[in-house]
């Protein structure tokens, strides 16, 4: 008989040891701050570090840190790591201000502990993940999974789940009652049809499986519930695996109303803790960038003032978040202030573009102002560029699901751009692949990857192609 190994039957205890690990690094990194710069402790530290380990428990359920992240990316993971430490710093400055203490503590301490502690924390994620990843390679730590339909959803998912090794799903094969005339049609590719769902129901009742995922279609409703009835009998876990594939789902999610269960089509990643990390990370970038540029900025408005006549700022209305109007603002880089139910696309060579505007514009720097849209709140660092009212007018039915990019604030830079997908679409084809960038980045969000977003735009070589 197969071992289950020496991980699993304690995986309870995992969440318990990254909670003891996350207190003793919050402390250690504060430790190890203080000892760099000045090796004296006392009663202050002391408390600051224990209300940080306090207040990382408490806001690490909002955050979900602590829930199982067997088979999820680690950016997810990291994601978490950083929102929940976000959480601790404002809550951490508003003890210090309320006990007028904030001046015995060292600015320089407290900036190398707080950026040490969430790098700490996901490298010792990192390595958790790697010490797991070589028990359940080596056959433990793993879960007995078997897939209840043989659907193109059943299949999706155990190909998937065969591809992550080290997630520890020891996918069994697939269980299903048609016809294998009727099976062959479906194309299982690999997976191995074990027999009926009779069979399932058995080998669950004698413990030889872990995991039941059901992948009937949503018509056979009646084949789920009786098969989830049988299982009831059993130890397995069981997971009904809706089959939705016959929507273009973005940021879907499972809620409730009044206790019924339902699940979102199209959302927003930006709620709740999302929301106000996403916005923290707004105002920190925007606050620094714009103490960066002020004395650049300075030299271009007086550049674009001296270099042609009209005004140093160009402010056109665009959608912003749920397609409410606002007002992008942008050095003038063209001849014209377009602003209308008809606005013509700048071109390659376009006679509008005066020649400081074609280097503004190529270089990107003439979206600067649009640092003070982001403070103020109608903009993002990172998210899909907006576009003129008069080209969502347009764009919006000629392009399905297109209207979905204002479910997040408009950005100043995107996963669209720096992947090439900018400048004009003078072909409905080419806006089709900004807006998949954008609705991509909509439904995979995390921190981290705003962050390299960021460092593409500056340091990449394809945000500045297809650039008029």
């Amino acid at each position: 008989m197969r071992s289950d190994g020496i991980v699993r039957p304690f995986s309870a205890l995992l969440g318990v040891f990254q909670r003891m690990m996350d207190a003793c690094l919050i402390l250690a990194t504060l430790a190890l701050s203080v000892y760099y710069y000045d090796p004296h402790w006392d009663k202050d530290l002391t408390t600051a570090g224990l209300l940080a380990v306090l207040f990382f428990q408490g806001v690490s359920p909002v955050s979900g840190l602590y829930r199982s992240w067997r088979g999820a990316r680690l950016s997810d993971e990291a994601a978490a790591v950083m929102g929940t430490w976000l959480g601790v710093i404002p809550a951490l400055l508003l003890c210090a201000f309320l006990t007028k203490t904030t001046d015995h503590f060292s600015r320089f301490v407290m900036t190398m502990w707080l950026v040490a502690v969430p790098l700490s924390m996901v490298l010792m994620r990192v390595q958790l993940r790697w010490v797991l990843g070589q028990f359940r390679a080596r056959g433990r730590n793993q879960r007995r999974v078997a897939v209840a339909g043989a659907t193109e959803s059943g299949a999706l998912l155990c190909a998937r789940m065969r591809g992550m090794i080290d997630s520890g799903n020891d996918v069994l094969g697939v269980y299903d009652d048609r016809s294998p005339l009727r099976l062959e049609k479906l194309q299982l590719g690999k997976e191995k049809l074990l027999g009926n769902l009779d069979s399932l129901v058995d080998v669950a009742r004698e413990g030889l499986v872990d995991v039941v995922y059901i992948t009937l279609p949503l018509r056979a409703e009646r084949r789920i519930r009786e098969l989830v009835s049988r299982l009831a009998d059993t130890t397995a876990t069981v997971y009904v695996v809706t089959d939705l594939f016959m929507f273009d789902l973005m940021n879907a999610r499972w809620g409730s109303i009044a206790g019924i269960p339902m699940v979102s089509v199209f959302d927003s990643p930006f709620h709740g803790l999302g929301g106000w990390v996403k916005r923290m990370e707004d105002i920190v970038l925007s606050s620094i960038i714009l103490c960066l540029i002020a004395v650049p900025m300075l030299f271009i408005a007086l550049a674009v003032k001296i270099t042609s006549k009209g005004p140093i700022f160009f402010r056109q209305t665009r959608y912003g978040l749920k397609g409410k109007p606002i007002k992008v603002l942008k050095f003038r880089s063209m001849t014209t202030c377009d602003d209308g139910d008809v606005v013509v696309q700048a071109k390659k060579n376009d006679k509008r573009i005066t020649p400081l505007g074609a280097f503004l514009r190529r270089t990107s720097l003439d979206e600067l102002p649009q640092f003070l849209n982001v403070f103020t709140g109608e903009m993002s660092v990172v998210g899909p560029r907006p576009h003129a009212v008069a080209h969502n007018e347009f764009y919006r039915s000629q392009i399905r699901g297109y209207m979905l990019r204002h479910k997040v604030k408009p950005g100043i830079t995107g996963w669209a751009q720096v992947n090439g997908w900018r400048g004009e679409t003078e072909q409905v084809e080419k806006m089709m692949g900004r807006i998949e960038h954008d609705l991509y980045y909509i439904d995979n969000w995390s921190l981290l990857w705003d962050l390299k977003i960021v460092f593409l735009t500056v340091f990449g070589n394809r945000v500045r192609s297809n650039a008029v």
